[in-house]
């Protein structure tokens, strides 16, 4: 996989903004990901400095419609710190 397979998407939520300052950042990745190949594909991708990885097994929420039942799907978070001399993410920046 490469890096644009296993970055799906940026979380843009209340929680993940407010570590915009702290340079931490949060990332919906393949769920067949591990911590090495977050931290390679956001390296590669947005060309920084990566000091840690967290990652969260999100699963699906229970939903209803009238009788029929299911679940949303499943996700994998992971929240990218990255170090000090590391420059900040462009994309993030326009959003703090």
């Amino acid at each position: 996989m490469n890096a644009h397979d296993i970055i799906i998407s940026p979380i843009l939520s209340e929680k993940s903004t407010q570590g915009i300052h702290d340079k931490r950042y949060a990332f919906y990745v393949d769920r067949r990901a591990d911590k090495t190949q977050v931290k390679a594909a956001v390296e590669q991708a947005f060309d920084v400095s990566v000091e840690s990885v967290n990652i969260v097994n999100v699963r699906g929420k229970k939903k209803r419609q009238g009788r029929t039942e299911g679940y949303t799907s499943a996700r994998k978070k992971a929240y990218v710190t990255l170090t000090e001399s590391s420059k900040a993410i462009q994309f993030f920046e326009t959003l703090s």
